[in-house]
């Protein structure tokens, strides 16, 4: 395994675990709206997530 990934995957945990920790009725009021969306919708946010985090990755490797 890269040297990297374990801290890779704990900085995600980091950042996904704030929301829910600094305001969980918006975390919860978010997902509310996720489970809302039909599958189409959800592809689409998670294509951007990926090109943001591949964006972000690129130029901080730069």
């Amino acid at each position: 395994m890269p040297d990297w990934l374990w801290p890779a995957l704990g900085l995600v945990l980091v950042c996904e675990g704030l929301m829910p920790l600094v305001n969980p009725r918006g975390w919860r009021d978010l997902f509310a709206r996720l489970l809302r969306l039909n599958d189409g919708q959800l592809r689409f946010v998670g294509l951007c997530c990926v090109a943001l985090g591949g964006v972000i990755l690129l130029f901080s490797t730069a």
